[in-house]
């Protein structure tokens, strides 16, 4: 006998609808898996076996053939357990065909009989077109997101059986709607830590406050430089605070990656926060970029998609790791090719970094460095002039004076500085755009139009050769941002094209790494 439930695979962090096939036919016992599937899935065998008869539920002595469809889709993960032990059932006869008509199956095995949550639940649904889902217990909140199915759980086989025998009336989900944000938007693993933090903190950094604005507003990438305890972690971790928070569309595409890559969850649901990634300087390419061999899992940058990427102690990273970013930052997407398949995966983030003036920490300081010219040129090679190029911002922080940090008043706090950069940011969705950052190069004379003045000023620039072409069109965008935060025309001016050159600092990119 034949039988069939659809079901669904993960690759990159998108769903792949599979057709799980089983034929249970007359012959020597035997259990084989065919469709292109890895590992895990071909271990499902002894799962599937173990949990039936842990369930006092029939195992078939004959030959057993199980195919997923389609075949040329390579299939990972244990998530297709329940599935094959569903049609199993059904093509021995043990539960009719017609109790599970309109209905996918989804979860993993344990030998017990329980079903255990999978990776990847949120994408996986989206790409099943039954009208009712079935999921393990612990994944029925991250199924019900999409709203286009009928989710239903069980929390172990046996109680699913009964269940599509009508024995026992479906278990109702749990609930999890109560509480605040966590997870990847605040304090959650791959955060670095981040709690709530206000940027009435930081104290004796004008300079890197306006930066901090002036990124969040216009989506400008930012580098910090300065002497370890000048306060640029502490500037980096108030970014998310200032960012609007997620639309409906890209809120979907931050909680897909992050299901894809197991990352918990908010106990909303959806990741409504921008979330917030500080991978350690000493992360591969595969951890920042994505990829890997046998599951083509996101990395750091993807995870960080709508939300903060935060880079500290940038000249610590390995240069070709650095470089591998320089695309993706481009594009919005990383395309990855393996000899298994290739993937595309969202990867739109703000970028901030912030490095030491050279490997002491103590260039440029009053003690004067200690480290020899062969140290701080190897420590400059590690910065590309095409990756310092993509810095909207480049600004050199110092140690704040020990008076203001004792004494000193508090700033703005983040509430107030969030306001003006939502009002910026709705002025840009006006010209078509999320952000300024956005703006497309060829439509900058009709939305950034220069008054005389800052266009000679950036030709002299040109002529100088100390501004590159891409350059010239971030610092037309960095000065439309300014212009908005200061609440003045469309037309940009000189003093708006000064500070946007003030604050890419072109000398700052030989002083952060020299």
């Amino acid at each position: 006998m034949i039988a069939m439930v659809p079901s669904a695979t993960l690759l990159g962090v998108k769903g792949r609808p599979v057709a799980v096939e089983v034929h249970v036919s007359n012959g020597l016992p035997g259990f084989t898996v065919v469709g292109l599937p890895d590992a895990a899935c071909r271990e499902s065998r002894d799962r599937v076996r173990a949990a039936l008869m842990s369930s006092q539920l029939p195992w078939p002595v004959k030959r057993v053939t199980v195919n997923l469809a389609p075949t040329g889709i390579r299939k990972g993960g244990p998530g297709l357990d329940l599935a094959i032990a569903v049609a199993l059932l059904v093509a021995d006869g043990a539960v009719p065909g017609q109790a599970v008509e309109g209905m996918s199956f989804l979860g993993e095995l344990g030998l017990d009989g329980s079903l255990r949550a999978v990776p990847g639940v949120v994408p996986m649904v989206g790409s099943m077109t039954s009208p009712t889902v079935v999921v393990p217990r612990a994944c029925a909140h991250e199924a019900a997101l999409l709203g286009r199915h009928e989710v239903r759980c069980a929390s172990s086989v046996g109680e699913l059986v009964r269940c599509l025998l009508g024995e026992e009336v479906w278990p109702e989900p749990p609930d999890r709607s109560a509480g605040g944000q966590s997870g990847p938007g605040l304090g959650g693993p791959g955060s670095g830590g981040l709690a709530a933090v206000d940027l009435a903190d930081v104290r004796g950094q004008p300079v890197g406050r306006t930066a901090l604005e002036v990124c969040a507003a216009g989506g400008h990438h930012l580098l910090l430089c300065g002497p370890p305890g000048s306060g640029k972690t502490m500037l980096a971790r108030r970014l998310p605070g200032l960012l609007p928070s997620l639309e409906a569309g890209e809120a979907l595409e931050a909680t897909c990656v992050h299901s894809a890559a197991g990352v918990s969850l908010p106990a909303g649901g959806l990741v409504r926060q921008p979330p917030f990634r500080a991978p350690h300087h000493g992360a591969s390419a595969v951890a920042l970029i994505g990829g890997g061999s046998a599951w083509m899992r996101p990395g750091e940058i993807s995870l960080a998609h709508a939300g903060v990427l935060f880079l500290d102690e940038l000249g610590e990273f390995p240069a070709s790791v650095l470089d591998s970013l320089r695309q993706p930052l481009e594009e919005g997407v990383v395309r990855l090719s393996r000899a298994r398949g290739s993937v595309e995966m969202p990867a739109r983030f703000l970028l901030v970094a912030a490095t030491n003036p050279c490997p002491c920490g103590r260039g440029g300081a009053d003690g004067g460095c200690r480290c020899g010219p062969a140290a701080r040129l190897r420590y400059r090679r590690r910065l590309s002039g095409p990756l310092l190029d993509r810095f909207d911002l480049r600004v050199v922080v110092s140690r704040p004076d020990p008076t203001i940090l004792v004494g000193g008043g508090e700033g703005e706090t983040t509430a107030v500085v969030a306001e003006r950069v939502g009002e910026v940011r709705a002025r840009a969705q006006e010209r078509g755009v999320r952000c300024n950052a956005e703006l497309p190069a060829n439509r900058l004379d009709e939305l950034a139009p220069l008054t005389p003045a800052a266009a000679s000023m950036l030709e002299f620039k040109l002529r100088a050769g100390t501004l590159s072409g891409r350059g010239l069109h971030r610092i037309r965008r960095v000065a439309r941002t300014l212009a908005d935060l200061a609440g003045e025309g469309e037309v940009v001016g000189e003093e708006h094209v000064c500070l946007a050159l003030g604050l890419r600092g072109e000398v700052i990119a030989d002083e952060a790494v020299a």
